[in-house]
């Protein structure tokens, strides 16, 4: 399938079979994730579990995932990735398919509900780390970046469109049928997976078992400082935006006029995202990181616009920056990582970049009640911001994370059928220091 020149610059990776399937069915199971949040809580309320059993569920989702993303990155790197990507589809549109029968019928009770909770968040804690290893395969590497950027894309899309349909879903056929509907996008998901014709798999050097093979993860990322120095950060940011969220619905009820005002928040946060994809198609940085880590100063700016509120209109606008800016910068960053970390390597480090994602972030969302309370929600969101702020600051100090440069733009021709991807010259130092 041959584009027109001028959009096959921007939408070339689409013009790959490969790839063209893999982000057929993840842009698919896109919109059906984005349909779940809030099914699942309004199923939760359904059945009596209120605020307590909304936590219990999300709870269950959160910790399975955490436990097992390294376990995950190891299982990704040893087998086929696809197929572990296929076993993780199939678990959590089994599970979407209990849901859906249990609530069409009235047999759903909260307890059910949170262990299928914990299954999906056990699958995706496999399938998250093999997706960013599986990329790189799909794709011609002089199209990896525009590749990243066109997953975004569809994410970000689909959390625009997804809630008010789900909601829609909710009022007039009931939660289950939402859940039906996302099991049926689990399949088209394995369904593309499996019609990969992708490289033979290159398993990681085997010797000493499992906690060799995941301390040989942690030895990628440990002597790599840019990378140890940005997962760092990206934590910390986490941290640092956990009271936008805690206390921002506050705020919207007491001084924007309530919950309307906060939804239009939210959907800023995926409009950004979607204009930060777009963005990415066509900016390649020669410094993707150090570009990255200084816009991503602007991620302070709805804090300091929630402290005091601004306006919604600064506010919203506040958001769409924001977010924009992490889109971006998180596409560059998924291409740097795929470009200079080894590929038998690529989905173990990836787990230990989503684990201080994940670890953060509940810390952040714990603490901000507490700090809020002894200092005030005003003070608490200006050192939200000044922590995002000095975070990504700080770590432009860092000569490796400063001097990294993108790879020369390869041919954007592609690749023939089933040929491997072989590591390219680097146009800069991977490591400085």
């Amino acid at each position: 399938m041959r584009m027109p020149a001028w959009l096959s610059g921007r939408l070339g990776p689409l013009e790959e079979r490969q790839f063209r399937l893999f982000w057929t069915g993840q842009a698919t199971s896109s919109v059906g994730d984005s349909l779940v949040p809030l099914a699942m809580a309004f199923a939760v309320l359904q059945l009596g579990g209120g605020v307590a059993g909304i936590g219990l569920v999300l709870a269950s989702i959160t910790l399975p995932r955490v436990l097992l993303l390294l376990v995950g990155g190891v299982w990704a790197d040893r087998l086929p990735r696809q197929l572990v990507m296929v076993g993780a589809d199939v678990a959590r549109g089994t599970v979407n398919v209990i849901f859906a029968a249990l609530l069409l019928t009235g047999n759903a009770q909260l307890w059910q509900l949170a262990v299928g909770a914990a299954t999906i968040g056990a699958a995706s804690a496999f399938f998250v780390p093999a997706t960013t290893g599986l990329i790189p395969e799909t794709v011609s590497p002089g199209r990896l970046q525009q590749a990243n950027a066109l997953m975004s894309l569809s994410r970000n899309a689909s959390q625009i469109i997804g809630p008010s349909v789900s909601g829609l879903m909710v009022a007039t056929v009931g939660s289950g049928w939402v859940f039906a509907l996302d099991a049926a996008t689990f399949a088209v998901s394995a369904v593309s997976l499996l019609a990969l014709r992708l490289p033979e798999h290159v398993r990681p050097a085997r010797g000493g078992g499992f906690l060799a093979e995941l301390g040989g993860g942690w030895n990628e990322v440990a002597s790599r400082r840019w990378l140890l120095a940005s997962i760092i950060t990206f934590g910390i940011s986490n941290v640092g935006m956990a009271p936008v969220f805690v206390l921002g619905p506050v705020i919207a009820r007491d001084h924007l006029g309530g919950s309307t005002s906060w939804g239009l928040f939210v959907t800023s946060l995926g409009i950004g995202g979607l204009f930060g994809g777009l963005l990415a198609l066509r900016w390649r940085p020669r410094h993707p990181l150090a570009t990255g880590f200084a816009l991503s100063i602007a991620i302070a700016l709805p804090a300091l616009a929630l402290a005091p509120p601004v306006g919604l209109p600064l506010i919203v606008l506040a958001g769409v920056f924001a977010f924009a800016v992490i889109e971006l910068g998180n596409t560059w960053w998924y291409t740097v990582l795929q470009q200079q970390v080894p590929a038998e390597a690529l989905s173990r480090v990836s787990s230990y970049d989503w684990l201080a994602s994940i670890v953060f972030q509940p810390i952040g969302f714990a603490v901000v009640g507490p700090v809020a309370l002894l200092i005030g929600a005003g003070p608490t969101l200006y050192a939200g911001a000044a922590l995002n702020v000095l975070a990504n600051v700080g770590v432009l100090s860092i000569p490796a994370v400063r001097q990294l440069t993108m790879r020369d733009r390869p041919s954007d021709e592609a690749r023939p059928e089933g040929q491997r991807i072989e590591p390219g010259p680097v146009a800069g130092p991977v490591e400085l220091e």
